[in-house]
């Protein structure tokens, strides 16, 4: 075996290239050593090397594979064989002998016995590459003097053969072609279905839409009736007058025609006929309102003039044939009769119903006309529902009426009125003093479109005191024939009350007496006794200082004051009626509760609900509790009889002749804006037939002045209470009141 140098990595041997090994491992017919010369001391031949490269790149394409960078390929006389281990390996197998050569003889006899001319090819180049070998230093030789070490093979770097290219595959290009093809049609054949089947009813329905007509059918609102079933607001057929001013040739001479029948100046519809530009987009203006809700016949005439640009069509107006009548509880409705005030408001979803809609197909062009046949859809409106409230319509005209001539009188600045069942807590009448005429609510100034009813607040003054009565009863403080010792004033943190009829020192007063004039000093002592805390609980059950819920919207809540928020002086202020707010309808269904026997009622106007099919729907019952007992409510309305029957009580203006009368006179002040508004408040509230009472009237007087309640409000009590009386054919007291001493 060859001398191995030791300063040479132990695998080099096994990694060289060079030596019969190589040789033979390269060539196809697995030659040996016995089949050529020696390779020792060869000289590397170029011509060889490339030879034995292009070789190498043969038998790899032979065996369709290639050999691994980095270790021998393997033996040529077997391909899958392994190296022998029959015999031990030769030393001329040192230079490339990691495989076994024993069956390459066999081989070649075969293959020389068959006369293969590969043989001969590859014997002569072994030979050539033996030569080339021998001409190379061996392993192990001496080199001359002054020489450096020859670097071996590995060192040299020999680039590597270029790999040869791959031969291409069709039949796999194919099946990938048509896969993709498949995938194609496949994607083309699932969008037409999606066209065919689930986009063409969208595509139908596009292409009618651009076909059709819309002709908006508009729903009836619903009427608004009074308790018997007149009508208070109802919805009429009428008609709408417009302009499209780039039509219009003469706007002068349109205007002059048109005024007389549209009721306006010649010079106010001249402009709205004038060509005019948009201010956002700049387009021209092709549609202008002229007039709404014009009578029928007078929308006739117009359209029979032809004049051009002038547009008339269906319209609809509500119309109030009592014009100002309940004005304010009704409210009103905007040009496209959406509710704008009061019920109209409040229960408009209700009364407007639901649009109808017809649409039909037409041609294009000239023959934009309905096609005989053609598609045709009708959507019926819906009428709104209608309202049939406690309101009576006689009840309320008279109330109005009356309200508005007391309110002339005393040069007041506004005034309210209402009319409950005391029974039931519905509304009879309710007036508002100054009014105005819903079909012009733009004529109005802005304080008369309100409910003063429900809207004002106040603080009530001494038709407080019966509330204070009330709970002192109630609670046991008083008895109905209780005295008070009195003075002419008491004082209350820093502030000094004053009776406006003074007695002496000492004076002993009758319940009787306090109510009929009025005292505040024996108020506030009874208050004393019955307490803060209780006071404060019998006014929130008596619905002071929160909304009634009657219906009606911007309904206030007033304002009480907890006893932990009193001063020194509201012990003296709260129980005659101040330092707190309510509404004229807190205090009138205060009142009511007294009347009907201790027990308060929700005020309510709604009676009925009709639907367009005629069905007739009740509402829910109104909210009742229990405030005082039967017996002490019918205790404190005898005492308040002396009010309007006592020589010199403060509501004598309010006795009416033939029923006892139960009532009480009040001055206060109007609350804005948490503020007291200069001038004064004078209220009476009462109720008839104080021995069994019917109805609550209540009313309430704002002077720019002095106004005591007797005076600017007892006067229009009574002949409100008497026509409500007669009205409903109350029969008159048949029992006189009792004599009343006031004070000892």
């Amino acid at each position: 075996m060859a001398r191995r140098d030791t300063d040479e990595p132990e695998d080099r041997g096994r990694n060289r290239r060079g030596g019969i090994g190589d040789a033979r491992a390269f060539t196809p017919r697995g030659r040996t050593t016995r089949d050529g010369g020696s390779f020792a001391g060869s000289e590397p031949d170029p011509q060889a090397e490339a030879e034995l490269q292009r070789r190498r790149a043969e038998l790899r394409m032979v065996r369709g594979g290639r050999a691994e960078e980095g270790r021998p390929p393997q033996r040529l006389g077997r391909v899958t064989g392994a190296p022998s281990a029959r015999r031990p390996r030769r030393a001329d197998d040192a230079d490339g002998g990691d495989f076994d050569v024993e069956e390459a003889p066999r081989r070649r006899t075969a293959a020389a016995g068959r006369g293969r001319p590969a043989v001969r090819a590859d014997r002569e180049f072994i030979g050539r590459t033996q030569a080339a070998r021998a001409r190379e230093p061996r392993r192990g030789d001496r080199l001359p003097a002054g020489r450096g070490r020859p670097q071996d093979r590995r060192q040299r770097p020999v680039a590597p053969p270029p790999d040869p290219p791959k031969m291409g595959e069709p039949r796999r290009r194919l099946r990938l072609a048509t896969a993709v093809a498949l995938l194609l049609f496949a994607a083309i054949g699932v969008r037409l279905v999606q066209f065919q089947l689930a986009d063409a009813p969208a595509f139908a329905a596009q292409g009618l839409e651009d076909r059709l007509d819309k002709i908006v059918l508009p729903a009836a609102r619903g009427a608004i009736y009074d308790r018997t079933g007149e009508v208070l607001a109802k919805s009429v057929e009428a008609r709408f007058v417009a302009v499209d001013p780039e039509l219009v040739k003469d706007p002068r001479t349109t205007a002059v025609v048109l005024a007389p029948l549209l009721g306006k100046a010649p010079s106010e519809l001249e402009p709205l006929l004038q060509k005019g530009k948009q201010e956002v987009s700049g387009a021209p203006i092709r549609f202008r309102w002229l007039l709404r809700g014009l009578s029928v016949a007078d929308a006739e005439k117009v359209r029979a003039l032809n004049l051009p640009g002038v547009i008339v069509k269906r319209d609809e107006r509500r119309d109030m044939p009592g014009e100002d009548l309940a004005a304010n509880l009704i409210g009103f409705t905007g040009t496209d009769l959406n509710g704008l005030a009061g019920i109209e408001a409040r229960y408009d979803q209700l009364l407007r119903g639901r649009n109808g809609e017809l649409q039909y197909e037409t041609g294009n062009g000239d023959l934009n006309k309905p096609i005989p046949g053609g598609y045709r859809r009708e959507t019926v409106a819906q009428p709104g529902s209608s309202l049939m409230l406690t309101i009576d319509r006689d009840v309320q005209w008279q109330a109005q009426h009356i309200l508005f001539e007391s309110m002339q009188k005393v040069k007041a600045v506004w005034g309210a009125a209402v009319v409950l069942d005391a029974r039931t807590g519905e509304v009879v009448a309710q007036a508002t003093y100054p009014t105005f005429n819903p079909a012009n609510p733009g004529a109005a100034k802005p304080e008369a479109l309100a409910d003063n009813a429900t809207s004002v607040v106040v603080d009530p003054g001494s038709v407080h005191k019966a509330i204070v009565l009330s709970a002192a009863l109630q609670e046991g403080v008083v008895e109905p024939d209780s005295t008070v010792k009195i003075g002419p004033s008491i004082k209350k943190g820093d502030q000094v009350y004053w009776d406006t009829h003074q007695f002496p020192e000492g004076t002993k007063i009758t319940l009787p007496g306090l109510m009929a004039f009025s005292s505040n000093v024996a108020t506030i002592k009874i208050a004393d006794k019955l307490g803060a805390q209780k006071l404060y609980e019998y006014q929130k059950l008596f619905g002071l200082g929160q909304p009634t819920g009657i219906g009606v919207p911007g309904e206030s809540s007033g304002q009480l004051q907890a006893p932990e928020d009193w001063s020194g002086t509201s012990h003296g202020s709260i129980p005659i009626g101040h330092e707190m707010a309510v509404t004229p309808l807190q205090m009138a269904a205060a009142y009511a509760a007294i009347a009907n026997d201790g027990t308060w009622v929700q005020p309510h106007l709604i009676r009925q609900t009709i639907a367009p099919d005629g069905k007739v729907t009740e509402p829910a019952p109104p909210k009742s509790h229990r405030v005082i007992s039967a017996e002490n409510a019918a205790a404190l309305r005898e005492i308040m009889e002396a009010v309007t029957t006592v020589d010199q009580a403060t509501g004598r203006s309010a006795a009416l002749a033939g029923y006892r009368i139960s009532g009480k006179t009040g001055t206060g002040s109007q609350v804005l804006n948490g503020k007291y508004v200069k001038g004064e408040v004078g209220s009476f509230i009462g109720m008839a037939p104080a021995e069994n009472p019917r109805y609550v009237v209540a009313v309430f007087v704002k002077t720019p002045g002095v106004g005591a309640g007797g005076k600017v409000a007892g006067p229009a009590f009574r002949d409100i209470m008497a026509f409500t009386l007669r009205h409903f054919k109350v029969l008159p007291s048949t029992v006189k009141s009792p004599s009343f001493v006031t004070h000892y």
